[in-house]
C-alpha cells in the first residue's frame, strides 16, 4: 500500500481520504475511419469527433453547453498537452486546435486560454506557437513561466539539480529534497484539460494523463524518471497535489495513432493508426485503457513482451485520483 511522504508545513499537502464505494468510471471513445490520412489528421473529421464525445460525456446536446458545463467564461484554462515527441506521434495540433475553437465559441475569452507543456522549445518545435498565433491564444512552458517558491512536493530522494530547476546553485542539506510547482498551475491557470497521445512509455507503460500532467508541472523531475519504482510513487502522490489534480476538468487520450514502441522517438513503423479519441473525468481509467490497447498492438505485431510497472495505477486509486479496475470502467463507444 502505497504510503505517502511526510511534507514539512508550507508544502504543498497530499490528501488522505477515504476509498469511495464501488467508484465507477465513465470514457466515451469516438471513432471516424476517415480521421487520418497517411497519418496526418483530418482537421474537420477530428473536431467533429470530438464534439461528439464531449456532448456524449457531458450529456448535453450543444457543444457550447457541454464546454460550459466543464468551465466557466472567468476561468483560465490551461491546454496540458505532450509536445516533445513531435506533432505526429505527441499530441496532435489538429485536436488542440478542435478544443481551443469550441472554447472560443463558448465564449471563453482567448486570453484565458493558454496551451502548455514544459518547455517552450518543445512546444515550438510541435508546432503549437503557430497553433496559438493563428487562433489568437497562448502557448507558455512551464520552466519559462518559472515555479512557484511556496508550492512544492517534497520527498527524501535528493535531486541532482539540473540548469532551469529552481533550487540550481543553492546550498543546503534540504536542497534537491522539494520540486516545486509552477506558476502556470499556481497563478495563471484556474483549469486544465489534459490532452496526451497513445504513446508507450518505458518507466510507466503509456506516457498519460498521470505521467504527463505530473512530470511536466514540476521541476527537478530526473531524480524520479530513474527508476520505475519511484515514478510509481511520485506520479500518483505530484497529480494529487490540489493545484493539479483537483483543477483538471477534463482528460483526453489522443488515439488516432497508437505508437506501441518508441518511448521518447517518433517511430511510425511501430504504429497503428485507431482513429480514434478518448474523453473522460477520470485519468486513471483512460491510462489503463491504454496500457490495455498498447499491449494488444505489441501481441498483433509480434512485438517484444513488455510488462510496465503497474503500481503507480493502484497507487493513483488508492488516493482516490480515478479507477484502475477495467472491470469497473464503463466504455462507450461512438461511431
Amino acid at each position: 500500500m502505497l504510503v505517502p511522504f511526510a511534507v514539512p508545513p508550507g508544502a504543498a499537502q497530499t490528501p488522505v481520504l477515504s476509498a469511495p464505494l464501488n467508484p465507477r468510471a465513465q470514457v466515451v471513445i469516438a471513432r471516424d475511419p476517415e480521421a487520418t490520412r497517411l497519418f496526418e489528421p483530418a482537421p474537420a473529421r477530428v473536431s467533429a469527433m470530438f464534439n461528439r464525445a464531449l456532448k456524449n460525456l457531458t450529456g448535453t446536446t450543444q457543444v457550447s453547453a457541454a464546454w460550459l458545463s466543464l468551465v466557466s467564461t472567468q476561468d483560465v484554462i490551461g491546454i496540458k498537452v505532450v509536445s516533445w515527441p513531435g506533432a505526429v506521434s505527441g499530441t496532435r495540433p489538429a485536436l488542440v486546435a478542435a478544443l481551443v475553437q469550441g472554447l472560443l465559441a463558448a465564449g471563453i475569452p482567448p486570453r484565458h486560454i493558454i496551451i502548455w507543456d514544459k518547455r517552450e522549445s518543445d512546444l515550438r518545435t510541435a508546432g503549437f506557437f503557430d497553433l496559438a498565433q493563428r487562433l489568437g491564444v497562448r502557448a507558455a512552458g512551464g520552466e519559462e513561466s518559472g515555479y512557484d517558491p511556496n508550492t512544492f512536493y517534497d520527498s527524501p530522494l535528493i535531486g541532482n539539480l539540473l540548469w532551469g530547476d529552481f533550487e540550481f546553485g543553492s546550498r543546503g542539506d534540504t536542497i534537491g529534497r522539494k520540486s516545486f510547482i509552477t506558476k502556470l498551475l499556481t497563478q495563471e491557470t484556474t483549469k486544465t484539460i489534459n490532452v496526451t497521445p497513445l504513446l508507450n512509455n518505458n518507466l510507466v507503460g503509456v506516457s498519460g494523463n498521470l505521467y504527463s500532467l505530473a512530470m511536466g508541472a514540476v521541476d527537478n523531475s530526473f531524480r524520479f524518471e530513474s527508476a520505475p519504482e519511484r515514478l510509481a510513487r511520485a506520479v500518483p502522490e505530484i497529480y494529487a497535489l490540489p493545484q493539479l489534480g483537483d483543477r483538471v476538468v477534463l482528460n483526453v487520450t489522443d488515439a488516432l495513432l497508437c505508437q506501441y514502441e518508441g518511448s521518447e522517438r517518433s517511430l511510425l513503423h511501430y504504429s497503428t493508426v485507431l482513429n480514434e479519441l478518448r474523453l473522460s473525468r477520470d485519468p486513471v481509467a483512460l491510462d489503463v485503457l491504454s496500457l490495455q490497447e498498447l499491449e494488444k498492438q505489441r501481441q498483433a505485431a509480434h512485438a517484444a513482451i513488455f510488462k510496465p510497472n503497474l503500481d503507480l495505477y493502484s497507487n493513483a486509486s488508492l488516493l482516490e485520483l480515478g479507477v484502475s479496475d477495467p472491470e469497473k470502467i464503463s466504455v462507450e463507444t461512438l461511431h
